[in-house]
């Protein structure tokens, strides 16, 4: 795999968009770098920047940015909400894909001494690449800000990782790190009072508060684990928030902060009127949001991905202080390459016109992969109207988990769409190879033959999955809403065809391809598959009929 690494620098200015879109550009001249998002905040005069790519580049448009950045940001007059010391005040990097963390900490000291060493900008290295634990968090590296920094320079436990001990007035200083996915994340109240606002974080944020006890200061953490979080009044909202980092989504999730903080507040006479996430979020973070709400609701969470998001960023108010587009602030959804969706994302008679067409792709294929999405989305649906029965309220959460099966099941074979017609396209583009030279010829054999093990696995897949769904059918056939019996009977039969269809295309597949071992292989258990679908299907059809009746 790749390796893909994120990087997220914060640069102190936030108003003036034409020195943030110079700082930008300079990220987008490095080929091999995607800018993600750049999302800018006038109250806290600071940008966070997303990019990703290959650590060469991501690192080498990293320098060009925070060269920039000290050209154009004077420090010595700069003001705002959040905590800051240099004009990149702070530049994370994080291992995304085919890569450690070891190893991405490394890319990030190779950035910090080129920062020093040839901007001569004072660095400090924090998080997993700073080898002095000591002084490897960011809030303690920060702690005095840009106006104790002069001062603070000078100590010699401060002095920098890399660069000249000096204060540098205009530019200040630069902390990069290694670090794993952080989700900013700030939470509107309904109140103008940073006092109060700064009184719900202490009692939420992992290092809690010092409190008095029998004359003695002890410390009393807070409710939430792996969070630090500060109050502050927003000025260009005319609210107060709580400003949090979430340092491990896996332990406090996005939606649990929200919650806690909503019940803090309420303790404190204060409500939560929304929320809004600064940068990206992965894609996991949404969509278990959506599920927890739906189910405090008791409501079955087998829904699409976009009914997910849309729960979450009403039930968290993620849209109260301007609109949240998922395409623009989901890292999956930005790091997707649309030609792999080709297909699933036509219309109806689009993808029904392009099948018609005198193109080979799609073929039968991807329309048995279609078939299979649809067989198993009928009978989410009947698991979605069960869960919702009237009457039938004490069975929400088994229909729900049906649902959930079939959603993802579903989800699979949409993807096994575009598989299949990128699979006969390699093959394709395979046989178009040249063939003059013994090499060439050698090189062509190879990759046909990898294209075709490639177009044999695809439909058997299909097969798999579309298998698989039979279970969902036949459940949803024999305990769901007997009013949509009929609906889990074509399930059935959508099901059967999909097996049936992408069985035909290995066997045709199967025919090119030379190691008689694998191939006998895999039709042997494509035929066990057929026949258990075929099997299937009939104790559906018998169930269906017995409950139609006519």
């Amino acid at each position: 795999m790749q390796p893909i690494i994120e990087c997220v620098p914060n640069f102190s200015e936030g108003a003036d968009l034409a020195i943030i879109k110079q700082i930008t550009d300079q990220v987008e001249t490095v080929e091999g770098v995607r800018l993600l998002n750049v999302d800018p905040g006038k109250a806290t005069n600071r940008t966070v920047v997303t990019f990703v790519g290959h650590p060469e580049a991501v690192i080498a448009a990293a320098f060009l940015a925070i060269k920039k950045a000290g050209e154009l940001i004077d420090m010595s007059k700069h003001k705002g909400e959040h905590p800051r010391m240099g004009a990149t005040d702070v530049c994370p990097l994080i291992p995304i894909a085919g890569i450690s963390m070891e190893e991405t900490a490394k890319y990030a000291q190779r950035l910090a001494k080129r920062v020093g060493e040839e901007l001569q900008i004072p660095v400090y290295l924090y998080e997993a690449a700073q080898p002095d634990k000591t002084r490897s968090n960011l809030s303690v590296i920060r702690a005095g800000e840009y106006e104790g920094f002069f001062k603070k320079i000078k100590q010699t436990e401060w002095k920098p990782d890399f660069g000249p001990a000096e204060f540098d007035a205009k530019r200040g200083g630069t902390v990069i790190g290694a670090r794993d996915f952080l989700v900013a994340y700030n939470v509107n109240l309904n109140t103008t009072s940073t006092r109060r606002a700064n009184a719900i974080a202490f009692d939420v944020r992992e290092a809690g508060r010092n409190v008095e006890e029998n004359g003695v200061k002890v410390n009393k953490p807070g409710t939430l684990k792996s969070v630090k979080a500060i109050g502050w009044y927003i000025e260009e909202y005319g609210v107060a928030q709580i400003s949090m980092n979430l340092t491990n989504i896996n332990v406090t999730p996005v939606h649990i902060a929200f919650d806690e903080v909503c019940k803090k507040a309420d303790a404190r006479g204060i409500r939560v009127t929304g929320s809004e996430l600064v940068g990206l979020v992965p894609l996991n973070a949404m969509l278990d949001a959506g599920k927890y709400f739906l189910k405090k609701q008791k409501r079955s969470t087998g829904v699409s991905e976009k009914e997910l998001i849309k729960i979450a960023v009403k039930s968290m108010g993620l849209d109260e202080l301007g609109p949240f587009k998922p395409e623009e602030r989901i890292i999956e959804y930005m790091l997707r390459n649309k030609a792999d969706s080709k297909l699933v994302n036509m219309s109806l008679s689009d993808f029904a016109d392009e099948t018609a067409s005198e193109s080979p792709a799609p073929g039968g294929g991807s329309i048995s992969a279609y078939v299979g999405a649809l067989g198993v989305s009928l009978a989410t649906m009947v698991a979605n109207l069960s869960s919702h029965k009237k009457g039938w309220d004490d069975r929400w959460e088994e229909f729900s988990n049906w649902a959930d099966k079939g959603e993802q099941l579903k989800n699979e074979l949409v993807k096994l769409v575009d598989a299949d017609t990128k699979a006969f396209n390699q093959i394709m583009l395979a046989f178009s190879l040249p063939k003059s030279t013994d090499e060439e010829k050698a090189a062509r054999t190879k990759a046909i033959q990898e294209a075709t093990k490639f177009a044999i696995e695809i439909p058997f897949k299909v097969m798999q999955a579309s298998h698989n769904s039979m279970e969902v059918i036949k459940a949803m056939a024999d305990i769901g809403n007997p009013n949509s019996v009929s609906d889990a009977g074509v399930g059935a039969l959508c099901a059967r065809s999909a097996v049936m269809g992408a069985f035909m295309n290995v066997r045709i597949n199967a025919a090119g391809y030379t190691n008689k071992e694998y191939v006998n292989d895999i039709l042997h258990r494509g035929r066990e598959i057929e026949n258990k679908t075929i099997a299937l299907e009939a104790e559906i059809l018998k169930i269906v009929d017995g409950k139609i009746g006519h």
